[in-house]
This record gives structure tokens, sequence and C-alpha cells, in this order.
């Protein structure tokens, strides 16, 4: 079935269609990087590589790009509590969260623009939106004008008074009207200054909402293809870079919005503000980056993600019966599963020859796992798809006898072929690329290791002030052949003593 896509401006799933054939362009808003990134910074980068992946796989050319917002209130005062710049802090806490995505085998991301690189694209469309009557400047600021909007509100379906109850839109006498939004921000008094820019209306630094804009737009044209990002992000922060972008170019902003579900934990969402985060650096000290991806795509993207300890544990003993599996198809194969060479791109199944009972369950598996993709791409039933496979094949070489030598050559080539489709699942779901040793044994085995050779070290220290003790004792008996013997029997092994005022000390070489 053709791709079809839920869309949050139209509130239903609507064939996947792009403004160039073959090329699809997409933007994710990224974090505000004042804090070390947390798990719930990872739900939507993990989602949208998927996304990328399978739009690559189904013969797309995709150019995604996610910002980073490295200047912010946030960023101002979390700098000045750690006595330290904003751009250092922003630097760190950016690093920290490239890290993370490597990590998580997020690879698919095209351009990362910091917003403080891009403050004259911000600065002129700011000035088009008042030339054109959508925006006024108040007292050092600019605001956006939501009146002049006829259609403010259609991302959320509803109307701006709706919108401003509870909403978090910043309060100031400034504005005409309540539901106004900054598009620039007057420097304020005691604010370092690099955190300020000279403009037209006075110094000062872009609002939020107009750094995506103008970001998304410079890298990726008046009209993306996808505008994705948190459900959390849906107002005001996409329904103000919506109304701005599009009272700039007169041209619609966005083919697609997708809005993904948010990590929970028990019924509160995860968030600095809610002080209930798990950064994703202390969550890989215990469990390797496969499980946390498996959890984030283990239901459907739009759905709320549960996180707990149990729900971990439950992923970690899943994803433990493909590895033995893959064990078990190198013991068969005689070749490793992360060699194979599954196709990149879709195309119509080859179940190869000879046909059997076994290839057209294979087949149905395949296709089944492509309709769930293909549904507004849900992996969560791709997953289960996954699992059903792994099932079969399991069950298959029990049937046949393969691990006793029972199976016949067509038997091997059809768990082989079985074998190829799990690993085209693998690639377009981001998982199962890497044996386990080199992603997580290996770090592992390093701090063993590293705690080994520690101990060791102490152990070496503790032999050798045992024989330099008995040295001294030796040599206060008047037993000195005993204590040139030590000495002797050390220097043969490399370890030289010196005799000094405060005690004898010892090196090697």
């Amino acid at each position: 079935m053709p791709l079809r896509v839920y869309n949050t401006l139209a509130r239903q799933k609507e064939l996947f269609e792009t403004a160039a054939p073959g090329k699809v362009t997409m933007y994710v808003c990224g974090p505000t990087v004042y804090k070390p990134s947390h798990i719930g910074h990872m739900v939507g980068p993990v989602i949208f590589d998927t996304v990328k992946r399978y739009l690559t796989y189904l013969g797309y050319q995709v150019k995604w790009v996610v910002n980073i917002t490295d200047v912010d209130d946030k960023l101002i005062n979390r700098a000045k509590e750690l006595g330290t710049t904003v751009k250092a802090l922003a630097e760190k806490m950016t690093q920290d969260y490239v890290e993370c995505l490597k990590q998580l085998n997020v690879t698919g991301i095209d351009a990362m623009p910091r917003a403080t690189e891009h403050i004259p694209q911000m600065q002129a469309m700011i000035q088009g939106l008042i030339d054109k009557g959508h925006a006024y400047p108040a007292g050092g600021d600019v605001y956006f004008d939501v009146t002049k909007d006829e259609d403010y509100g259609k991302l959320c379906h509803r109307d701006p008074e709706q919108l401003e109850a509870g909403a978090r839109v910043e309060v100031s006498e400034k504005k005409r009207n309540p539901g106004d939004f900054a598009l620039w921000k007057g420097a304020k008094p005691g604010e370092p200054k690099d955190v300020s820019w000279e403009s037209p209306w006075g110094p000062g630094r872009p609002g939020w909402h107009i750094e995506c804009s103008a970001m998304s737009m410079k890298l990726l044209g008046n009209t993306l293809d996808i505008h994705g990002g948190g459900l959390d992000l849906q107002f005001p922060h996409h329904e103000n870079e919506l109304a701005q972008s599009e009272s700039f170019t007169g041209q619609p902003f966005a083919r697609f919005w997708m809005h993904n579900g948010l990590l929970k934990m028990g019924q509160s969402k995860m968030a600095g503000s809610v002080g209930n985060v798990v950064n994703v650096a202390d969550l890989l000290q215990k469990h390797a980056p496969e499980t946390i991806r498996f959890v984030l795509l283990n239901t459907h993207y739009r759905s709320p993600i549960e996180y707990n300890d149990e729900q971990l544990a439950n992923i970690k003993r899943s994803i433990d019966g493909f590895y033995r599996f893959f064990e078990r198809f190198e013991r068969l194969a005689k070749k490793s599963f992360f060699n194979l060479q599954a196709p990149l791109k879709r195309k119509p199944f080859e179940p190869g020859q000879p046909s059997s009972e076994f290839i057209a369950e294979i087949v149905g598996l395949w296709e089944q796992f492509l309709e769930h993709m293909d549904d507004d791409f849900n992996t969560g039933g791709a997953i289960g798809v996954m699992f059903e496979l792994l099932t079969a094949l399991n069950r298959f070489a029990d049937q046949r006898g393969l691990e006793t030598g029972k199976g016949t050559p067509d038997d091997l080539r059809a768990f082989e072929r079985g074998a190829l489709v799990l690993k085209e699942f693998s690639q377009i779901l981001g998982v199962f690329e890497k044996p386990r040793l080199e992603h997580e044994f290996l770090e592992k085995l390093s701090g063993v290791y590293q705690q080994y050779i520690a101990e060791r070290e102490n152990l070496v220290d503790g032999l050798l002030q045992l024989l330099i003790d008995l040295r001294a004792e030796a040599r206060m008996t008047k037993n000195f052949a005993l204590g040139d013997e030590i000495r002797n029997r050390l220097t043969r092994l490399g370890v030289k003593l010196e005799d000094l005022p405060g005690g004898t000390v010892w090196r090697i070489g």
C-alpha cells in the first residue's frame, strides 16, 4: 500500500506526496542546550531517524535538519548559576547532545544549525514581517500581531482566545494583544554582552519561534515536506512558527506536521520543569544503546512512551533472544548475520529457489512489516513482526534439524533467506547493525580492564613495599647478604631501589 502519514494540520492520515518528486525536506526542532541531554530529548531524534531510514528505503532523497537553540533565557540563567559563559555552556551541552545521538545510532541528520549563527536571517525575516504589517516594534522588542493572521490557531484547531488561556505566552505591557509573541527581545540590564546583537530595534536577541522559521527556510526552502517535533511543541512554538512563516512568504510552511508522543514516567511527562529527568549518559552506564532505541520505537510514534525500569528489563530480555539467534545463524550458515547484504531500497520480494511453505510465510511477514511502516510509520507494529519472524526462523531451524545436520541444502538456503529479511528489517529500524561484542561488551570489558589494572597496581605496590621492608629489616639485623640479594633480584627485574633520607623508594627502569 502507498505511504500514508498523519498530518496534525489536517487531523487525518494523508497520502504522502512531496513538493519535489523523489525528494523530502524534513525539519525537527532540537534542544535548548543548557543542561545534559535526558532520555526525553532522544525520543524525536530516534523516531525521525527511523522515518528518514524508511523514506530512503522507499527511494526518496531526504535532507533532514535539526536545530540547536544556543541562546535563550534558560541558557543565560544556567550559565550565571554555574559561573560560566553562555557560549561555553552551550558548546559543552551541544557536544553532550551529539554524543548521545551517536550512541543511539541516530545517523541521518544532515545539518545541525545553531541559532547564533543565523542572526542576520532572523533579523531580515523580522523586518519583512514589520514591512508587511504583521509585526510591530515596541520599546526595543518586536512582536508578531496575531490579529493580523486570519487563520492563526489552525494547527491546534482552536481560536486565539482559547489558545491564550493557560498557554506559555509571555506577559508584557508592550503588547497590543495578550497572544502576541516576541520576534525580537531587547537586551535587559545586567545580561552578558555575548547574548546581545545590534539590530534596527536596538540591541537584543531573537525570540525562540523566529529561530526555527529562519533556519529551516534558509536550509530547506519556504515549504517543508515534513515539520516534526514533540507534541508539547504544537502550541505555542509550532503554531507561531507556522503563522510567522506563512505571513512572511505567503506560501504553505509545511505539507505535513508530525508530532511524536512524549516520554512518560508514571502519570507525568519527563521534563526538566517536572524534575523527573534521567540523563542519557547515566542511562547508558546501565543499558545498551540498542535497548533504549527499542524502547523508543516499541510503540506508535504518536502515542505516549511508557518509561520505567521494568520496561527496560523486558526489552533487554527480548533483545537477548535476537542475539542468541545471531549466534545460531553463524553456527549454521558459517557467516555473520551482521555482514549480510540486505536490500537498501524497496523492491519486489525475490524468494529465490526453492519455493516452500516457509518462504511463503516469510513473504507474508515481509509484507506485514511494510504495511505497518506504510501506515504512518507504525514502528510498534513493525517490531512486532520482527519478533514473529524471529520465532518463525527458530521454529524452522528446530523442525528441520539444522543444528543436528539433518536439514537439506535447500532448508539452509531458505533459512538464510529468512535471516536476510530480518537484516532488511533491522536496517530500517536502525538496530542490530553491529555485534554486541563491539558496541556493548567492549565498553564493559574496558571498565573491567581498568579495574583490573588498578588492582594490579595496588598489588605491585604492596609487594614491593613488603620487599623494601624485608630488606630494611635485614640490614638492621646486619644480614647484609639478604639485603643485597633483594636489591639484586629486583634490579634484574627492572626495579631500581633508591635509599633516601626519608626512606627507600622504587622505580621502574
